[in-house]
């Protein structure tokens, strides 16, 4: 899929040829459970695109229209804190009083847009560039389908609710639609100027434009009306969104290195989480990703809270908050619960409400609840925060008990999952799509399936549950200390292939291991589960030609049974986890792999304006061509973008223990091409510490300031 724009004045109208749009050419932004999805131009025509609210489309189509026609495209963007999407166009040819057509390229038309409490703002601001007046016919097209997000991904439906008539007032339009879940779902379009002619679908305007003139228009769309769209409300609006925006920025420690367009990858990475970052009751959020997936998700949150804990430990304190709150207390096949498991998605539209799919709150994740608890531990030694530890543990506990009694399915010691009904996920790892675990020969395995990376958390968890027993006086450290050990000798035992060199992915509910090379075995590194010398031969196969396409690590080596390039997850480059496998390899004193892997990650960062998407494919990196794209990858998407914190973290070798009081720094390493770094206010417990790192010939040498009472050890 792709949308080819067409040039300025050819016989093809923009957004008419057919081609449904890809997001790594659309513009979103967003505001709480808000977000709005267009094209360069600033239009929606429907195509996976739109305004939504809760996971429900309140806008299927926006267009502007000049004298009938789409403006020509001059430049699109959005600012740098992700608040505001602006497009520049000019118009073709128009009609001038007394004349038959004017000549093109003599008005500017600027399309200036942000959400704030998930309203939509507009402001539609014309000038005239030419020596004649010009009146010219401006027309705004807009329909609301009111598609559940799962229709717009293209799931079908037998039954439908009711749209409602539209109800025109003056300068707005409300359209609206009555559910099958009872619930009434309104859009409304207001305008500034009444319009000349305004109908259920259509605003006409005639503008009148002297010479060197200026004429603006201001739009709010949302799910109510409310006054009249006006400039002060505009402006006021504005302000407030970018002021937020900027707050969230300025949480935790900053990071500025000595190289201008590395810094721009490390802002543009930090304003896309703070763009998906969502206030709850709990605390902030990081929604997965726009368009597909913009709404809590337990993995990826997980994750993305644990790229950024180095530096901004607050995220991770409101995932571990919201997902103890929505932990599983019941057994259900339809949504893959059982008591204690931590949720993997949650939805609010339509479609989940009435059970058509499980995914209102699902629980298919077989990862999330021992990276919840693992997250924990990671969380507690960053900040020192045992207020917060005391106040889940019951939740800890109970996520534990499920590994002990739900996880382990068939009682061989290794956390496995079965989806319990067919409208759930076939596969419940990371790598969640049908075909993404199989056998060396192709052939799908039966389940339960015990996926590797998967026993690599469950390591963790159960080393950090055993530390948190030592510091609340509980009983039990030495027990889960005794199962992680189990866990750590199990895996060695039969997911290690001495002839690969490598852990197999996964074994099956008949105990055959899938003796395929993925990039899991990277995550299991990220654990510390393997023994030395095994994960420096698991280092040496993921920097093969086989895993390093020159952009990143594919998620399947080159030659596997079902490689492809171009798939979802068997072959194609995901940046988060590129990013795991090198905190992995970091773990194990790789600094050299890991470096070469961030210059991997920057250059291809640089190709998507400084912003990574989802995934990409695997094709090889040649000279002179760019990492090519997938074609339906969200963008932003959190985990992509929190990538850049973890393999810089990996590059210094830095860990901060605040419940020792510490800070560590083994055998740091700067990205290539940088020659200092600062990071600035990283707190360890109630101090702030600055650390300046500089190349200095071959050497890093590393700078502390304001270490009172604190440890800076540096090997």
């Amino acid at each position: 899929m792709d949308d080819l724009a067409p040039a300025p004045n050819t016989a093809v109208e923009h957004g008419e040829t057919g081609e449904p749009r890809v997001p790594h050419r659309l513009f979103a932004l967003k505001d709480k459970d808000t977000f709005v999805v267009s094209d360069a131009f600033g239009d929606i025509l429907g195509a996976g695109d739109g305004l939504f609210r809760d996971d429900t489309r309140i806008l299927s189509r926006f267009r502007l229209l000049l004298g009938g026609h789409s403006p020509s495209l001059l430049s699109s963007a959005l600012a740098q804190d992700n608040v505001f999407f602006t497009s520049n166009c000019t118009n073709s040819a128009l009609p001038f009083p007394g004349a038959s057509m004017g000549p093109p390229g003599v008005l500017h038309v600027e399309r200036k847009r942000f959400l704030w409490e998930e309203r939509l703002y507009e402001r539609i601001a014309i000038v005239n560039y030419s020596r004649d007046p010009v009146i010219m016919p401006l027309t705004i097209e807009f329909d609301a389908d009111f598609h559940d997000m799962f229709e717009v991904r293209g799931m079908k439906r037998t039954r439908r609710g009711t749209l409602a008539p539209p109800e025109i007032d003056g300068r707005q339009v409300r359209l609206a639609y009555e559910g099958l879940d009872g619930v009434r779902r309104t859009s409304v379009i207001a305008f500034s100027d009444a319009p000349g002619r305004l109908s259920a679908r259509r605003a006409e305007f005639m503008v009148s434009i002297h010479p060197e003139g200026r004429h603006q228009l201001y739009l709010e769309i949302g799910a109510e009306g409310e006054l009249t769209p006006t400039r002060e409300r505009f402006r006021g609006a504005a302000a407030r969104a970018r002021w937020e925006m900027r707050a969230r920025n300025r949480l935790g420690a900053r990071v500025h290195s000595s190289g201008r367009l590395f810094n721009e990858w490390l802002n543009k990475s930090r304003a896309d989480i703070a763009l998906l970052t969502t206030p709850m009751e709990t605390g902030p959020y990081p929604y997965a990703g726009i368009p597909w997936f913009s709404t809590a998700f337990g993995r990826d949150a997980i994750i993305t809270a644990w790229q950024i804990l180095w530096i901004d430990p607050s995220l991770a304190r409101g995932v571990l908050a919201y997902l103890a709150a929505h932990q599983a207390h019941e057994i259900s096949a339809f949504r893959d619960s059982a008591p204690g498991k931590i949720m993997h998605e949650t939805r609010k539209g339509e479609m989940p409400a009435l059970g058509e799919v499980p995914f209102g709150r699902y629980y298919g994740g077989v990862d999330t609840t021992p990276l919840f608890v693992a997250l924990a531990g990671a969380y507690a030694e960053r900040t020192g925060d045992m207020a917060l530890i005391d106040q889940i543990w019951p939740a800890l506990k109970r996520a534990a008990d499920w590994m002990e009694v739900f996880g382990d399915t068939d009682g061989d010691g290794l956390i496995d999952y079965k989806r319990g009904s067919d409208s759930g996920l076939a596969n419940q790892g990371w790598k969640d799509s049908e075909d993404s675990v199989f056998h060396v020969n192709g052939r799908f395995p039966d389940g339960p399936i015990a996926l590797v990376e998967v026993q690599g958390y469950a390591f963790a968890a159960y080393r950090a549950l055993a530390r948190f027993a030592r510091l609340r006086g509980a009983e039990g450290a030495e027990d889960w200390e005794a199962r992680a050990e189990r866990l750590r000798r199990t895996v060695e035992d039969r997911f290690w292939m001495e002839a690969q060199g490598f852990y197999g992915m996964a074994i099956d509910g008949d105990g055959v291991l899938c003796e395929v090379l993925g990039s899991n075995p990277g995550h299991l590194l990220f654990s510390g589960l393997p023994a030395p010398d095994r994960a420096r031969r698991v280092v040496k196969r993921l920097s093969s030609n086989a895993f390093a396409s020159g952009w990143g690590v594919r998620t399947l080596a080159v030659g596997e049974a079902r490689f492809n390039p171009m798939s979802y997850h068997n072959g194609s480059v995901w940046p988060h986890d590129t990013a795991v496998c090198a905190m992995g390899m970091s773990r194990y004193g790789e600094r050299e792999d890991v470096v070469r892997l961030t210059a991997a990650m920057f250059e291809t960062a640089a190709h998507f304006e400084m912003r990574l998407p989802e995934l990409f494919c695997g094709f090889p990196r040649f000279p002179g061509e760019p990492p090519v794209a997938y074609p339906v990858a969200c963008l932003p998407q959190a985990w992509a973008a929190g990538s850049v914190f973890m393999m810089l973290q990996a590059c210094l070798g830095l860990q901060v223990d605040a419940l020792e009081r510490r800070i560590e720094i083994v055998d740091p390493h700067l990205p290539v091409g940088i020659s200092r770094l600062n990071i600035e206010g990283l707190a360890v417990g109630d101090v702030r510490v600055d650390l300046l790192f500089e190349l200095v010939g071959e050497a890093v040498l590393v700078r502390v300031t304001g270490a009172n009472g604190v440890e800076v050890a540096i090997k």
